[in-house]
């Protein structure tokens, strides 16, 4: 499954590297491997490391590795308006690239038992809808963090079309996990030492696929001297019909102008990427070599060398791309061009109404 993969020396630098490896296979889940900065989910003293292929670890927060990440989404296989559950939700950055491809009318909850964590993935939600930049946020569907334990979620919960569980499963609760999906639903977890693809196939039965060996963390258990305290996962509200239209004009006027301007397709980076420094050092990241299948990527690294910090990385990071200029405009014109030709067959419906009022009042005198 490929071989080993130096380490990026940016965002877009890492996503070729994970492509070449065959980690990330699909065009829709390289697009938000760009357009998601991970080094933009890590704290400004751990930018040197953030585009290697390790896991990250600051206290309570932790990501983990890219190229179990591109496994992950690659095996959830979303969709538009699908459900998604992200079990120990973290810093946010998974549930950020699933909720740009579910779009508005999905659904996108989170689970982390962590409140210093999930604060942190409120606020680097925040930030990335205030720098956006060439995203339309409008076809975005914005996560929702709940405090509390993945393993404490009430019974009457709602099923969902794709669940992810960020740490390893105990096999008292194997079934709990399964019952979290519909029926056609798929689950990503890992449990014992493999990532495991589970798609339910009807009401008690599942077919299970293992994508890669790693190694997780357990999920914390709950504490049984105490009553569990129940996580109540947030309500989910209908769209309204003013709104779903709104969606579809806006989807409308988009294709218009992907359609007339193929190179808007690819202007999907939002971060001004840091130029590359010369010295920097190409790291091997420890990817599963497809020759080695007994070797497993690692969720528990904590790399933290900074001395390879890059002067103004993080400046470099928080400042945002503007809006694409030639996007911009194309909209505009094709605005533009909608509202003169209906102002036009308007103008043109009138004059032929004066004139056939007036062909009736011409017939009426002479009558």
């Amino acid at each position: 499954m490929g071989g080993v993969v130096s380490a990026g020396v940016d965002n877009d630098d890492l996503v070729d590297k994970l492509k070449e490896a065959d980690y990330i296979k699909t065009e829709n889940v390289e697009k938000i491997f760009r357009l998601v900065d991970r080094g933009c989910y890590m704290t400004k003293d751990s930018q040197s490391i953030a585009y290697r292929d390790n896991a990250w670890r600051n206290g309570n927060l932790h990501i983990s590795a890219p190229c179990i990440y591109a496994q992950v989404m690659e095996g959830l296989k979303l969709g538009p308006g699908m459900s998604f559950l992200n079990l120990g939700s973290g810093t946010g950055y998974l549930s950020t690239m699933a909720g740009l491809i579910i779009g508005p009318t999905g659904i996108n909850h989170g689970v982390e038992l962590h409140g210093d964590v999930v604060e942190y993935a409120r606020e680097r939600l925040a930030w990335f809808l205030a720098n956006t930049g060439s995203v339309d946020v409008s076809f975005f569907c914005e996560p929702q963090f709940s405090q509390g334990n993945a393993l404490c979620i009430k019974e009457e919960k709602m099923l969902y079309d794709r669940v992810y569980c960020g740490a390893s499963c105990p096999s008292s609760h194997e079934n709990y996990m399964k019952n979290l999906i519909k029926v056609n639903g798929i689950l990503v977890m890992p449990r014992n030492d493999k990532l495991l693809k589970i798609v339910r196939t009807g009401e008690n039965s599942w077919c299970t696929e293992s994508l890669l060996p790693v190694s997780f963390s357990s999920l914390i258990m709950p504490d049984n001297s105490l009553t569990a305290e129940e996580v109540e996962l947030p309500s989910v509200n209908l769209i309204s019909l003013q709104e779903l239209s709104r969606e579809a004009i806006r989807k409308h006027f988009r294709d218009c102008i992907e359609k007339e301007n193929e190179s808007l397709k690819k202007a999907f980076i939002y971060i001004i990427p840091p130029k590359p420094s010369p010295k920097s050092r190409k790291t091997p990241m420890s990817c599963l070599n497809g020759n080695h299948p007994k070797v497993a990527m690692s969720d528990t690294e904590n790399d933290t060398d900074d001395s390879e910090a890059r002067d103004g990385e993080w400046e470099r990071l928080s400042s945002s791309q503007s809006l694409h200029e030639s996007m911009h405009s194309a909209f505009l014109e094709l605005a533009r061009s909608f509202i003169n030709r209906g102002t036009r067959e308007t103008s043109d419906g009138n004059n032929d109404l004066v004139e056939e009022q007036e062909g009736e009042e011409e017939c009426g005198s002479r009558g």
